[in-house]
């Protein structure tokens, strides 16, 4: 249809959904969330069962939440929630180093009270963060949930996009959005090829008990092997994400949990006391993937489907949510306007905006491990006096902080205070 008219009112009357969102996880019911408050009509598909995401185990996952990252759950009706279950991060130390020798003499250390908004972030656990996002979305009545589902082919015209679901059910909207993680089956169906290359890391997930309280303090400790992450969770329990090389972290998830812990002391230390291993360990391989597009005809990615990136600063995340709510900006502002939001020139504003720092930040986080992922005595001079530059600068101390919290740049208005 040539008039742009007749085509809108063709869609309204034909079209099951403004939205398909594939992928249910984190970020689909997020995007669902706000776009549902951009007043459109929104379809998940997800391969789970949505009661799957309530269980109320802890089995030792939790997020690092930035600033604008809370706002944005705040914006689309999630952190009064799970407000009472999370744990403000008030200061971040980066210390470089060898297990079992400590930390060097120089070091990073960066404290909320040097901006005016508040906590740099929050951390909150899976097991809070997930129900509060299905049962958000049970009870929205402009969002409806497919699943289990799996789509198996998806098309796109000028009037619009549909998939086909492994049940033989077909689904149509103006705008496919994956959210279905680092291997997206939409941007692989849309033709969207990615970059990327393996870290020969792999992250351990668990969580532990430990005998002192955090005070809130995130502690990044950069060794040869990879970087240990230790989260402040609520009471007296840390959440650690531990990058080794694949080989040892085979190794490491094979062992019993006091064989696990053992191994883990040398580089974890005695700071916070004897610890105790909380709920199971995952793994996850690492590596950089970029999609080499964040758009195609109809379509656009978000999160882990548009970049994925290393575990270093914990942005991974954010990042999607970040995507997510710059989505909902350009598509509200273009259905407002009379704007088909499947349209080219709308998703394009849509890429603009995000692909140049999702690409920035992927290639920093992957410039630090290289940078710190080593043993080489002239990089760990260079490293620890450039550590001890920006610690004693205050003004280089408050950009970081700034940048952790997730304030620098073009906010979108749900990351906005």
């Amino acid at each position: 249809m040539d008039n742009p008219v007749q085509a809108a009112i063709f869609r309204a009357m034909t079209l099951d959904h403004d939205i398909l969102i594939v992928g249910g996880a984190l970020n689909g019911p997020a995007l669902a969330l706000a776009a549902s408050r951009a007043g459109f009509s929104v379809g998940v598909i997800d391969t789970v069962r949505l009661e799957t995401y309530k269980d109320p185990a802890f089995d030792g996952r939790a997020y690092a939440l930035a600033l604008a990252s809370q706002r944005l759950l705040k914006g689309i009706g999630i952190w009064n929630s799970i407000a009472a279950h999370a744990c403000p991060m008030l200061e971040i130390k980066v210390t470089d180093g060898v297990a079992g020798q400590g930390p060097a003499p120089w070091m990073m250390h960066f404290d909320h009270a040097e901006i005016e908004e508040g906590p740099m972030g929050f951390m909150v656990e899976d097991r809070h963060l997930r129900p509060a996002f299905v049962n958000a979305l049970e009870n929205d009545p402009n969002i409806t949930v497919y699943a289990p589902e799996t789509v198996v082919s998806q098309t796109t015209d000028p009037r619009g996009a549909s998939v086909t679901l492994a049940s033989g059910k077909t689904l149509t909207a103006s705008l496919i959005v994956g959210c279905d993680g680092r291997k997206s089956g939409t941007a692989t169906r849309a033709g969207i090829k990615r970059t990327g290359w393996s870290y020969g890391q792999t992250a351990i997930v668990c969580a532990v008990a430990h005998e002192k309280p955090n005070g809130g303090i995130a502690h990044q400790f950069f060794m040869p092997h990879g970087p240990l992450a230790i989260l402040p969770l609520n009471g007296n329990r840390s959440s650690i994400v531990w990058s080794e090389t694949d080989s040892r972290a085979k190794e490491c998830m094979a062992m019993d949990d006091d064989a696990f812990l053992e191994a883990l002391k040398p580089a974890f230390g005695s700071f916070l006391g004897d610890l105790e291993l909380e709920g199971k360990r995952f793994s996850y391989p690492l590596n950089l993937t970029l999609a080499n597009s964040f758009i195609a005809d109809r379509v656009a990615l978000v999160g882990d489907a548009a970049h994925g990136m290393h575990p270093i600063a914990g942005q991974g995340l954010n990042a999607g949510l970040r995507d997510i709510a710059a989505l909902a900006d350009v598509l509200k502002e273009a259905h407002q306007t009379g704007q088909d939001i499947g349209a080219p020139q709308v998703l394009a504003r849509y890429q603009q905006w995000r692909r140049f720092d999702t690409a920035t930040l992927a290639l920093a986080t992957d410039t630090f491990n290289k940078l710190f992922s080593n043993d080489n005595p002239v990089l760990r001079s260079v490293r620890d006096f450039g550590m001890g530059m920006v610690n004693a600068v205050p003004g280089l101390r408050r950009n970081f902080v700034r940048e952790a919290a997730g304030l620098t740049g073009d906010l979108p208005s749900l990351m906005r205070d």
